[in-house]
């Protein structure tokens, strides 16, 4: 019969097969040998337990690189994801409050971006190679593709990573995968801003496409009025027309062309701007 072993990281219901000074030992069967045993500190026993009693606990390590039992509650376990808030940054990386009394390691090469003393981080719990826990901010692995959404639904998303190929992924109340696909990724983004966006596709392996900007005839209205703002800070004259390169149309506007383009239209088409020699003019 497989001797069912002790799991770092989780949540586990055990017995208490022995009693000592200075805590009780746990295991899954009474007849587990020592190697197969975890030590719950006195301090966490609750009152009343005795040996042959269940108890449930987390299993994590302490200082000494032990494997330890806690009765305390962990903000996360392995594989789920989550916000923590950075305790300490260090050389070897971020600690991050868990609720227990050893902080987790966040290591440098699991962090996506610089990170600062008291902010919250999106991150999932994991074993690293040396059966540590640690942190990570590589959260994609981690994270559902079985939201509840549909099309057309309005969501908060949590920004975790930026791809130049593929867009900006962001996490659908911490918990789903989505993706602001490149071309729909407008203005700038660093991970860890929450967002207000749409739901704009859900595919068949349930990864959603999501889009921070309206329906298209409300974000023509929105980036006009965008537009017209920023012709008016250059004095009402804007030294180029819609025919500028994408880069300063990006640079100057947080828009792609196209949008630029639609704007622009619109703007014409009620007579507020007009364009004359390559520049574009407000119309008093």
């Amino acid at each position: 019969m497989e001797e069912k072993m002790i799991e770092l990281g989780k949540k586990q219901t055990l017995f208490i097969v022995k009693s000592v000074e200075f805590g009780v030992y746990l295991a899954e069967d009474m007849h587990a040998d020592t190697k197969h045993q975890v030590l719950l500190p006195a301090k966490q026993v609750p009152a009343g337990k005795k040996d042959g009693d269940k108890i449930e606990v987390f299993i994590y390590k302490d200082s000494q690189d032990r494997l330890i039992a806690t009765t305390n509650e962990p903000k996360l376990t392995v594989g789920e994801v989550g916000l923590l808030k950075v305790k300490q940054v260090t050389k070897i990386g971020a600690f991050l409050d868990w609720g227990l009394e050893k902080d987790l390691l966040l290591p440098y090469h699991e962090q996506t971006t610089r990170i600062f003393e008291g902010q919250e981080c999106l991150v999932a719990v994991y074993v690293d190679k040396s059966s540590r826990l640690c942190a990570t901010m590589k959260v994609y692995p981690y994270l559902s593709k079985e939201a509840p959404y549909r099309e057309g639904d309005q969501v908060k998303g949590r920004v975790y990573q930026i791809s130049e190929n593929f867009g900006v992924f962001v996490a659908v109340d911490n918990k789903y995968t989505a993706l602001i696909p490149a071309r729909e990724a407008k203005g700038k983004y660093r991970p860890g801003t929450v967002l207000d966006l749409r739901v704009t596709r859900v595919k068949e392996d349930g990864k959603m496409d999501v889009s921070d900007r309206q329906e298209a005839y409300l974000q023509i209205s929105e980036d006009a009025e965008s537009v017209l703002g920023i012709i008016e800070e250059f004095a009402g004259i804007l030294p180029f027309d819609d025919k500028a390169s994408p880069e300063v149309i990006r640079r100057e506007f947080g828009l792609r062309k196209n949008a630029f383009k639609r704007a622009i239209g619109h703007l014409l088409k009620e007579g507020k701007i007009q364009i004359k020699d390559r520049r574009i003019y407000l119309v008093k």
